[in-house]
């Protein structure tokens, strides 16, 4: 369960899709099918969520990691890699960015 909390002391990652409404719902499902059948079964991950706009033409996706490392070692895999070949084509652009807490309210 994501707890956004300033005493976090890990990596903080928020990734934001553009899409058109037409691949909205295979994205989510592309993004879903790697949380629950790989990201999640990495070391350091701690929790995630997505969101999408009710146009459907982004996604947002908070992520919480151990450490910016165990982050970084995920998106090296070969796994990771070719799911995010097939992410890129369905969609126009994604960024990660990785974030510090500094409040919570």
């Amino acid at each position: 369960m994501t707890k956004i909390s300033k005493d976090f002391d890990g990596q903080t990652v928020l990734t934001t899709f553009e899409m058109t409404p037409g691949t909205a719902q295979e994205l989510m499902d592309a993004l879903t099918d790697a949380y629950e059948n790989f990201i999640s079964r990495q070391p350091g991950f701690i929790s995630a969520g997505l969101h999408m706009n009710d146009a459907q033409t982004r996604i947002a996706n908070y992520s919480q990691w151990r450490d910016r490392k165990d982050f970084q070692a995920m998106l090296r895999t070969p796994e990771m890699r070719d799911r995010n070949k097939h992410i890129h084509g369905l969609c126009s652009r994604f960024e990660p960015v990785m974030y510090e807490v500094v409040a919570a309210f």
